[in-house]
């Protein structure tokens, strides 16, 4: 990709903006029809099993309602650190998502347990807000604990053709998370096209995205798998050009094991086995939590146990 411009961070380091008009196009057919394979492809029962165990430790536990209180995220993470009490030895899940204001109480919660405290910042999840309000929603959250930050993109620039805009903003809040993982969240069904999914990765990841991710969950189209591979090709040429791991989530629409067992058959014929594993690889979709787990249940019992076997999420 050509680099035309340059743009100092807050340390005065100059760093590279490439030029984003000229990204790859996007065969929609060919996105298609290649992601339609992937639901194809049957597993035989040992790997299925492995493959909802690698499910359950992938996915992001979330809560990111208005209703939210302290005694909800508590609950939340016991869930997160026990996923099902009869069911010794299952992996716990990769992270616990909250608000801001929520992130003490879930890094309290969770001490000890390994479970990372994502929160979502930056004015989620429409974004409207001046950048240095999104800069100290973002400091607030790590100040608090939080060890990733799922940051929204300004659409509405991203629309106008800001593209400088919404890389600097994001190169800036990245820069704003410290020691902090950063997901960037494209919010693909506000972007419309395969051809502006493309962009909007490509723009996240050259800015310092620690992951792309589609979706914020309220919006319709959420996580498909067609646009999961654009994304997922976006980091494989990524990975060709800088030799840097990007990370991946899907969230929003994941809610049945089978699906999520075809996203990680996509992942591994896509950018390989390095990428199966909770560190490059997520699901924002707390309802999957328990599908995984009832399914789980059926493999170990021979029975499918009814919903309110399990804690709401």
């Amino acid at each position: 990709m050509p680099v035309t411009t340059d743009r100092k961070s807050k340390t005065g380091q100059l760093t590279s903006r490439p030029d984003f008009h000229s990204t790859p196009r996007i065969d929609q057919v060919g996105v298609e029809e290649r992601a339609s394979r992937f639901t194809k492809r049957s597993l035989k029962k040992d790997t299925k099993l492995n493959g909802l165990r690698l499910v359950l430790n992938m996915i992001d536990l979330t809560t990111l309602e208005g209703k939210d209180t302290e005694g909800k995220v508590k609950q939340l993470c016991y869930k997160a650190m026990h996923p099902h009490d009869a069911l010794p030895g299952l992996p716990t899940v990769a992270a616990v998502c909250v608000y801001p204001t929520m992130v003490r109480v879930a890094k309290k919660a969770l001490e000890g347990s390994g479970i990372k405290v994502a929160s979502v910042a930056t004015a989620f999840p429409s974004g409207q807000a001046p950048r240095d309000v999104k800069i100290r929603d973002t400091k607030y959250a790590v100040a608090n604990g939080a060890d990733e930050v799922d940051m929204v993109i300004s659409r509405g620039k991203f629309h106008a053709g800001e593209y400088n805009f919404v890389f600097d903003e994001i190169a800036a809040i990245k820069e704003a998370c410290g020691h902090a993982r950063l997901k960037v969240i494209l919010e693909t069904g506000e972007l419309g096209t395969f051809d502006k999914v493309r962009r909007a990765s490509d723009i996240a990841m050259h800015a310092g995205a620690d992951f792309i991710k589609t979706s914020t969950g309220k919006i319709q189209p959420a996580a498909t798998m067609p646009v999961t591979l654009v994304m997922l090709e976006a980091i494989r040429d990524f990975y060709y050009e800088t030799g840097k791991m990007i990370g991946m989530k899907p969230a929003g629409g994941i809610s049945k094991s089978k699906l999520a067992l075809h996203y990680l058959v996509m992942v591994n014929e896509v950018l390989g086995a390095d990428w199966l594993t909770n560190e490059w690889f997520r699901f924002g979709a707390s309802s999957l939590a328990n599908d995984v787990l009832m399914q789980l249940a059926k493999e170990a019992s021979g029975l499918y146990q009814a919903g309110n076997y399990f804690s709401a999420d």
